[in-house]
């Protein structure tokens, strides 16, 4: 790597995490908005704000910030972000692109995961995320776990990631619909965890472009998600209602102890334990 192009590297590193910085505050900054909008069944509860708590990897690896949230709205809800670095493990390195050339990398992202206290409400994950070893590339994605699914909500949520990608490539809303699909999909049950979404990985030919693009992803998700809170969260719901909403967390539970590749990369590259589980539901039920 030349002098200039190492240069560059940095630079675009620096740009990744103060654009994850910026849409973390956003994010939270609306979800905060929500939880003082609230006028339903709890609303005799407090609203909601997010606490913050930094972590770190030691020996100068890096690190991140969680923000979490417990709420009227949101019965837990966790906006994280990092920037971490250092070396894979012989046998993680097989697994990345790049790393069997040099096993040094760099990652940055953000991860969201939001589980209302409303079964009305649905559940959603979004992340994005910049990674770096001899290859550079973006990645991420968002999907959305109805308790009942609303074909409103479903249409409204796809329609704005299709926008996003529409305004990138032809195929990207196809391809990367379908990515989603297929991967959160519980094999053992024989069913999807949620109504999909998108998923993409390893852009990697055109920084700016793809830059751009996953940039867009956090937009149309700050956009869409929090409509559909406002939608549903002011409405009652019953105790069936909740005990249905229990136990589908237990299916997102099962699919990120048993197939997330983001618990595994955290996991498996020396993160923050509590960060990373953050995606698990506070109460969850099985029949």
């Amino acid at each position: 790597m030349t002098d200039a192009t190492a240069r560059q590297t940095e630079i675009h590193k620096a740009q990744a995490v103060e654009w994850f910085k910026s849409l973390r505050d956003q994010i939270c900054a609306r979800f905060e908005q929500l939880e003082n909008s609230y006028t339903g069944p709890l609303a005799d509860r407090p609203a909601g704000r997010f606490e913050r708590t930094r972590w770190d990897r030691g020996e100068k690896q890096g690190g991140g910030e969680m923000s979490v949230m417990r709420g009227r709205v949101f019965e837990k809800v966790g906006v994280n972000i990092s920037t971490v670095h250092g070396e894979f493990s012989e046998k993680f390195r097989k697994e990345i692109p790049g790393a069997d050339e040099n096993p040094n990398f760099w990652a940055a992202g953000i991860s969201l995961v939001a589980h209302p206290c409303s079964p009305l409400v649905p559940a959603v994950h979004m992340n994005t995320r910049h990674i770096v070893t001899s290859k550079a590339w973006f990645g991420g994605g968002a999907d959305l776990t109805p308790v009942f699914p609303d074909d409103a909500d479903t249409n409204d949520f796809l329609g704005a990631f299709k926008a996003a990608c529409d305004a990138h490539g032809d195929d990207y809303y196809d391809r990367f619909k379908k990515w989603c699909d297929d991967y959160f999909w519980l094999p053992h049950r024989n069913e999807a965890r949620g109504v999909g979404g998108i998923f993409y990985d390893y852009l990697e030919d055109d920084w700016d472009a793809n830059f751009a693009f996953t940039r867009d992803v956090g937009r149309a998700f700050l956009d869409v998600y929090p409509r559909l809170v406002e939608r549903h969260y002011n409405n009652a719901w019953s105790i069936d209602q909740r005990e249905a909403q229990l136990v589908k967390r237990g299916r997102y539970v099962e699919f990120n102890l048993l197939h997330d590749r983001g618990t595994r990369f955290g996991l498996m590259t020396g993160g923050n334990t509590e960060a990373i589980l953050m995606s698990l539901p506070p109460m969850a039920n099985w029949p």
